[in-house]
């Protein structure tokens, strides 16, 4: 049976009289107690006579804890005026064998109301153990709580006026993915993103430039940002006649990188200089007109740029035209080489992230950049690296596996990303497009076609007749390097040659009458 020195708090076997650690001689009432002591199994095994209270005094008994440390010194002083005497031993066992059974009756009387109250876990073990937990049990409750949110795949794939009724972000979105059980290496990789509460109608914020804007209406939201339609504070207006948009999120969140993005990449300097070196008419680039703090929200300002494509496609319930989607596809494409241009990967594509202009609809804009990578920084494209992000990012139906497996999206990315975005456009379906699938099996499902482009495109149109343009285009962007800089004209060519024998063109209005 083993007890703890009273001194260090080191393990002592039950004949010991000194401890072999420190040098103190034992408290002869702990040495008698570990031969005779009728409770070798209780916790009063290694409990000495002085320690336990009287039964009328209290309903539970403490410890009382020396120093736990001492210097060596006074250790050695001590061991040489307490020099162990043979001779003595006898008649300190007779001593100690009375004093044993009066703490004994005491232990009696006690025994029911200690068992009543059974001692915490500190009390059972040594001293150093008991700090080493006590120190375990602060850094707990110092720690803070970390929420993070994962990619949101239903959610985020809902059409945004469906979103509206619901103008709060909830709490357990959030807490679906918050890192208890990760590892520290992994939780370091986890961004904090606070959850967004709606900022009353009516509110009036002002920018960088000290313009302000009025909040009109609420439009939608999602799991990390609100909408809103917004005019400028001298004007009054309905949300309908409200010519911009107003985007509001976590100060440190998603936003802070897309204006980042808008800052570095896509001024409207750089955007018109791009239209006239490609002798283009227009680019679906939205322009920032403003950005700023709101209390704890950081806001950009846009010009309205209509509806997004997920909200077509939700009222309609169905697929587009190949027609459609090919048009779409090129106009995404122009968008796309601009950005890649400047160092930049979306790394986020979707139909929720695709603006088109009500008025016209020839006019297509890519938005959300708030998972926007640097690729190329300095003209130095980055090594591939998986882990060195957070992996699933973005919606997982259609990331690369770039993106799945945490490696920095690059321009190949974007453009599987695209394809994937195309076929289900067309079909409706992905193979791991179940709502059930979790992050890793929906990587797994895309690792397996990932080298099998005739079998993904069979599987989505099952018994159809499948695209070959589309087909064509995702065996292309499927076999493109890491660093690889894509020809883009040749994509854009093979898809436009299949448009125009349809009898489309790049100038025509958008069909978005969905298939049944």
């Amino acid at each position: 049976m083993l007890n703890f020195c009273p001194q260090c708090g080191s393990k002592l076997q039950a004949d010991f009289r000194f401890c072999p650690s420190c040098g103190v001689k034992l408290p002869e009432e702990l040495t008698t107690e570990a031969v005779a002591s009728p409770y070798p199994n209780s916790v009063f095994s290694s409990v000495s006579a002085k320690e336990v209270t009287s039964a009328g005094d209290s309903s539970h008994f403490t410890l009382n804890r020396p120093p736990l440390r001492s210097t060596r010194r006074k250790s050695l002083s001590s061991t040489a005026t307490e020099a162990y005497d043979q001779k003595s031993l006898p008649y300190s066992r007779k001593r100690n064998a009375s004093s044993l059974v009066k703490w004994e009756e005491e232990v009696s009387q006690t025994t029911s109301t200690i068992i009543a109250q059974p001692p915490d876990k500190k009390s059972l073990t040594s001293p150093r153990k008991r700090k080493t937990l006590e120190v375990k049990e602060q850094e707990e409750v110092k720690q803070p709580f970390v929420v993070t949110l994962q990619t949101p795949d239903k959610t985020s794939s809902m059409s945004p006026g469906k979103c509206k009724t619901s103008p709060q972000v909830k709490d357990n979105e959030a807490k679906q993915t918050s890192s208890v059980n990760q590892s520290p290496s992994k939780c370091k990789a986890k961004k904090r993103v606070c959850v967004v509460e709606t900022v009353p109608e009516g509110t009036v914020v002002c920018d960088q430039s000290s313009k302000k804007w009025k909040l009109v209406e609420l439009l939608w939201h999602t799991e990390l940002d609100l909408t809103y339609a917004v005019c400028q504070a001298n004007q009054h207006t309905d949300s309908n006649e409200c010519k911009y948009i107003l985007r509001l999120g976590a100060k440190e969140g998603l936003l802070f990188n897309e204006q980042n993005f808008h800052l570095r990449a896509a001024k409207p300097d750089a955007v018109e200089k791009w239209l006239k070196l490609h002798k283009l008419d227009f680019l679906g680039i939205p322009s920032c007109v403003g950005f700023g703090l709101h209390e704890a929200y950081r806001f950009l300002v846009f010009p309205s740029m209509g509806q997004t494509l997920q909200t077509v496609m939700d009222e309609g319930n169905c697929t587009l035209s190949e027609k459609t989607v090919l048009q779409l596809a090129l106009r995404l494409l122009d968008v796309l080489e601009f950005i890649h241009e400047k160092e930049y990967a979306h790394a986020d594509i979707h139909a929720g992230n695709i603006y088109i202009n009500t008025n016209s609809h020839t006019e297509v804009f890519l938005s959300g950049f708030g998972h926007a990578f640097r690729f190329c920084p300095s003209g130095k494209h980055v090594e591939y690296r998986q882990g060195s992000r957070t992996a699933h990012q973005g919606n997982i139906n259609f990331i690369s596996m770039d993106s799945h497996k945490g490696a920095g999206p690059s321009r190949r990315s974007d453009l599987q990303s695209l394809g994937y975005c195309m076929l289900f456009w067309m079909t409706g379906s992905l193979p791991w497009s179940h709502h059930s699938q979790t992050s890793s099996t929906v990587a797994a499902e895309k690792e397996r076609y990932i080298s099998d482009i005739p079998g993904l495109v069979s599987c989505c149109y099952k018994q159809k007749k499948a695209s070959g343009a589309l087909q064509d285009y995702l065996t292309n962007v499927m076999s493109l390097q890491y660093a690889e800089k894509p020809d883009y004209t040749l994509l854009k060519a093979g898809l436009l040659e299949i448009l125009q024998k349809m009898g489309g063109s790049l100038n025509e209005s958008l069909n978005l009458q969905v298939n049944p």
